[in-house]
């Protein structure tokens, strides 16, 4: 360390920030699964994820006092506390979102005339006695009902209601409504004593049935359908005896949310075993001796843990590809280090052989310098990890660290007695141009070529989902190692066919570059063999994000239409008629079209296809419409169709889709529509249209159509501001609906898996990219003294700086060209042979997607993550060598040539 300090710093840090990685990698996807798990058990609604427990309804078999004693207040609490006792570990309950109480499972029907019919029929309501209603609600008008105790004789109780409630079905405080009965049962009198606000309306305690809180208008299957309101009561706990007296056939439940505090990754496991104990196994046994008899439990909580499940391993499987390609890049680039270094000191190892060393004491004496400085970087590394993510398991972290730092401490030695173990006073040339390959490093580069070709065809068929498969991660890694095998094999023959070239030009710069690169030993090709490894992961993983940002968009399209779209609610009424100026000023808005959009319009009743096809009517201004087409890349609208024109009179010229234009066939249709009676000819066929959301559609000019006023504005432009767009609409029409295609593209990305994978492969490109430059770098600083001799020397001889400099830069070049051209080629062959077989969809979509996109979500080749790490080697390479020339340029050619006497 005294006499090489720079080298020993060089391996500390290269240790430390391998050790990091290392260590950062399962901490990183260990905490994105936890907070993943803990997101989707939070984000789905209450109704999904809470455990509904409840008992059958007991009739008249059973005794009266025994029916009233199971739904009173006391005896349902007992048996709410005795269910939460059996909950096992790590499902836990939300005690502040739980609920408990009595509802009835039967709706009752209100019988007050002053009641909302909307379709003429009367509303019904659910009467629920729900605990803790004071610790959740707020009362906005008169008071709670009063905690009075009742029997199934009672006929009159209190209640309250929730402002929705109170609102739409036109109910207030001191309200007196009439539910339930009929000829043979007396119904229920239910006075109303305040109006109340929920606290937290979206949590469990309201939502996991959210009837309670907010009403529904439901219609019935008759024909037409008939509409009508159901709401519900909420009534004190201690009436829940008087529901005994009606035909709501009430039961008590227990509805318990579970609590994600807590919950990691490593719970997912035991969780779901937990939950399905509690619905079908065991523990559904027990919960029906706590409650007394017969238990139901609802809920879809194992199918939520079941979707994270799938999630999480279909993006583990995508990522380990990340990790591999960067984990590959580092060691090979700790066992180019290591390689470098022995060469550096290959005459002192073997001065010390020649003296007697054993190849024991040597390895030893190299351990103990490699380990004094690659165990104490390994520990800062892994110490920065812990402390940069807290929430994660420890056990991995460590391991990966122990692997750098064995790896740190054993390379040096290794490759010592690899190269010493026979002493030699002096070895041969090893000349990269003379050197021949053996048989043991043909074997192992054809077994390494079946493993290379088993992955991508394992890959290709199987794909990536398969978690755990490490020969299907590796697979860019090995197409990288092939490649740089190829390379390597074949970078002599053109530094042989130009050599002899070169030496009859008259300038003796490209003559002496290719000597000195021929004259490189074999060993000095490693470098290729981390650059093209390195290039190759970092071109994947630059292809898996460019393709999971272009499904995203491409989704977005379909989902939005345009870049921007404005439309009216539900389509029902027309945009006024200054909007689409407004809009067109906006900044980022290049092209708009407004757009008249009518979904299922009639054919006449005598057609063929009129009970099988109900397409939807396109009206707009087909000049604006073929450019805003144009603007978004869809291509423009086909020639001759929907131009207005009326080659008959009374009929227009439209463009259909394929089915339509089929169906209807060339004669003029009459169409029956919203928009007026007109008759259309289909002219021209496209495939699809924006904004519209079924493939059967007619685009005609609206300007033709008896009342053509448009309903929807699509506006194309980059860059488009949401803020001046919106305020442009409000200023216009207030009630427009607004929807941008950047928004629905970051709302697909809003699950903590997939920004986590998505950090994840960020950091492996840039990562791989690093580890590519440092192994450039090494190779260039090895070499660095014997360049400076040899330039003083050619200087003494009369060499100008100009062209020392020359020397320098094309010395550089045979090997950084080669490595960055064939990164590039490597990286676009490695995406074009494993994205078939990579479903990015995971990934590209939180929670799952309705409808692909054209093209699904595959690996995507990227011009920047292929290019810019390729040129970034070429550039270092020619910074380094410009700064060495400099700087040799400063210092007296005889001081190199003394130091070079050393050497």
């Amino acid at each position: 360390m005294r006499t090489a300090p720079g080298a020993a710093l060089a391996l500390g840090a290269l240790v430390l920030v391998t050790a990091f990685l290392a260590a950062l990698f399962p901490r990183a996807a260990d905490a994105d699964g936890a907070r993943g798990l803990r997101q989707d058990i939070a984000s789905a609604h209450p109704s999904r994820s809470t455990l509904d427990l409840s008992t059958p309804y007991h009739g008249p078999e059973m005794p009266r006092r025994e029916r009233e004693r199971l739904l009173s207040p006391g005896t349902v609490e007992a048996t709410y506390r005795e269910l939460l006792a059996l909950l096992p570990a790590p499902l836990r309950a939300d005690r502040a979102q739980s609920a408990y109480g009595v509802q009835t499972t039967t709706p009752l029907t209100g019988q007050d005339r002053w009641l909302p019919r909307p379709g003429g029929l009367p509303p019904e309501f659910v009467l629920a006695a729900q605990a803790g209603l004071d610790r959740h609600a707020e009362v906005r008008a008169g008071r709670l009902p009063a905690a009075r105790a009742a029997t199934s004789g009672t006929r009159e109780i209190e209640a309250a209601v929730t402002t929705e409630t109170a609102r739409s079905l036109r109910i207030r405080a001191g309200s007196v409504v009439h539910v339930g009965g009929n000829r043979t049962e007396p119904g229920l009198t239910v006075r109303v004593t305040g109006v109340v606000d929920p606290l937290r309306p979206e949590g469990s305690y309201w939502s996991a049935y959210e009837l309670l809180r907010t009403p529904s208008l439901l219609s019935t299957d008759t024909r037409p359908p008939e509409q009508y309101w159901k709401g519900a009561l909420l009534i004190a706990p201690e009436a829940a005896p008087a529901l005994l007296g009606t035909l709501g056939e009430p039961r008590p439940y227990w509805r318990i949310a579970p609590d994600v505090t807590g919950l990691t990754a490593r719970d997912l496991p035991a969780l779901a075993d937990r939950v399905a104990w509690l619905r079908s196994g065991p523990g559904l046994l027990k919960a029906g001796e706590a409650a007394g008899g017969t238990v139901t439990v609802a809920g879809d909580l194992d199918a939520v843990l079941a979707a994270h499940r799938d999630t999480a391993s279909a993006v583990t499987a995508v990522t380990a590809v990340a990790a591999a390609g960067t984990g590959t890049a580092a060691a090979v680039t700790l066992a180019l280090a290591a390689a470098l270094q022995a060469a550096r000191r290959h005459s002192e190892l073997a001065l010390l052989r020649a003296r007697g060393g054993s190849l024991a004491g040597i390895a030893g004496r190299l351990l103990a310098e490699s380990a004094a400085v690659a165990l104490p970087a390994a520990a800062v590394g892994l110490l920065a990890a812990v402390w940069l993510v807290e929430e994660a398991r420890l056990l991995p972290s460590v391991a990966g660290a122990a692997a750098v730092a064995v790896l740190g401490c054993a390379a040096l030695p290794v490759r010592a007695v690899v190269a010493h173990r026979t002493v030699r006073v002096h070895g041969g040339r090893e000349d990269v141009v003379r050197a021949r390959p053996g048989r043991r490093r043909t074997v192992a580069e054809l077994t390494l070529l079946a493993l290379a070709a088993g992955a991508v065809v394992a890959l290709r068929r199987r794909g990536a989902a398969d978690d755990g498969d490490l020969l299907v991660s590796a697979a860019p890694v090995l197409t990288g190692l092939i490649a740089a095998v190829v390379l390597v094999r074949l970078y002599p023959i053109p530094l042989r066919w130009l050599a002899r070239p070169a030496g009859r030009l008259r300038g003796a710069l490209g003559f002496l570059a290719l000597a000195r690169s021929g004259r490189e030993p074999s060993a000095g090709t490693l470098p290729l063999l981390v650059v093209l490894v390195a290039l190759a992961s970092t071109a994947f993983g630059g292809a898996v994000l460019a393709g999971v940002a272009d499904a995203r968009d491409r989704a977005a399209l379909e989902a939005v239409g345009a870049d921007a779209r404005i439309s009216a609610p539900g389509g029902a009424k027309a945009l006024p008629e200054g909007l689409a100026g407004r809009v067109r000023e906006v900044p980022g808005v290049r092209a708009v079209a407004p757009v008249l959009i009518e979904y299922a319009v009639d054919l006449p009743q005598g057609h063929p296809a009129n009970s099988s096809l109900s397409p939807t009517l396109v009206g707009t201004d087909p000049r604006a419409y073929d450019r805003f087409l144009r603007e978004q890349g869809l291509g423009g609208l086909p020639a001759g169709g929907a131009d207005g024109a009326e080659r008959e009179a009374g009929v227009l010229d439209a463009v259909a889709s394929p089915d339509v234009a089929e169906a209807l066939g060339s004669e003029p249709v009459r169409i029956l529509a919203a928009a007026g009676r007109f008759t259309v000819r289909v002219t021209a066929v496209r495939e699809s249209v924006p904004a519209v959301s079924t493939s059967a559609f007619l685009v005609v000019d609206a300007a033709k159509l008896p009342r053509g006023e448009p309903n929807t504005l699509l506006a194309a432009g980059r860059g488009i501001d949401a803020e001046a767009l919106r305020g442009a609409v409000r200023a216009a029409d207030g009630d427009a609906e607004v929807a941008l295609r950047a928004e629905a593209s970051e709302d697909y990305a809003d699950s903590v898996l997939q920004r986590g994978a998505e950090r994840i492969f960020g950091a492996a490109v840039a990562a791989g990219a690093g580890y590519a430059l440092l192994a450039l770098l090494l190779s260039l600083l090895r070499s660095a003294p014997e360049r400076s001799a040899l330039l003083a020397r050619l200087r003494t001889m009369g060499l100008t700086r100009r062209q020392g400099r020359g020397l320098l830069l094309l010395e550089a070049l045979p090997q950084t060209v080669p490595a960055a051209v064939g990164g590039v080629l490597v990286g676009r062959a490695t995406v074009w042979l494993l994205a078939p077989g990579v479903d990015l969809t995971p990934l590209a979509f939180a929670g799952g997607i309705a409808r692909l996109p054209d093209g699904g979500a595959a690996p995507r080749s990227d011009l920047w993550s292929l290019l810019v790490p390729a040129a970034a080697v070429v550039l270092l390479s020619a910074a380094v060598a410009a700064a060495q020339a400099w700087w040799l340029g400063r210092r007296d050619s005889i001081d190199e040539l003394r130091a070079g006497d050393l050497r």
